[in-house]
């Protein structure tokens, strides 16, 4: 099914190709393309048991953030509402306390697992492994944090 017609959603592959062109030359802090990084968290959704609205916040879940869509895109977009919920969760807004943003995910139907699996990308040694120790410390206690804030086990 491809979004064609009124009512019609986008497919996971077209989630995916938006994502991808919307934060196409981006990367991450250890200077690798951050599209490696959504699908990374997409896959960590599916092998969790995820479902395709869960996956398509994943492929999404930094794009208004990062300022790569805008609220407004997201709004109008053709997804599921939940999808848009998620997204919208996982959105950190300026100012917000680690409380209030960790809160909204946990009200937020669908958002933990999303949020679960981006903590462990984001955490993986590997990755943290290319950044300078101070970096690596200072992700590692903040992920640890956020992990804890969401009720989820230690790592």
């Amino acid at each position: 099914m491809t979004a064609e017609g009124p009512g019609a959603l986008l497919t996971l592959a077209e989630v995916e190709a938006v994502a991808r062109a919307a934060q196409a030359g981006q990367t991450d802090k250890g200077g690798r393309p951050y599209a490696e990084h959504l699908a990374a968290v997409a896959e960590g959704v599916r092998a969790r048991g995820g479902d395709p609205e869960q996956i398509a916040a994943a492929w999404l879940h930094d794009s208004v953030e990062d300022a790569a869509l805008t609220r407004e895109w997201l709004a109008t977009a053709p997804l599921a509402p939940r999808t848009k919920a998620i997204v919208d969760a996982l959105t950190k807004r300026p100012g917000e306390e680690p409380r209030e943003y960790a809160h909204r995910i946990l009200a937020t139907p669908g958002a933990l697992l999303v949020k679960e699996s981006d903590l462990a990308h984001n955490a993986d040694p590997g990755r943290l492994g290319v950044l300078p120790e101070p970096t690596r410390r200072r992700l590692t206690e903040k992920y640890a944090r956020m992990r804890a804030l969401l009720g989820l086990p230690r790592r």
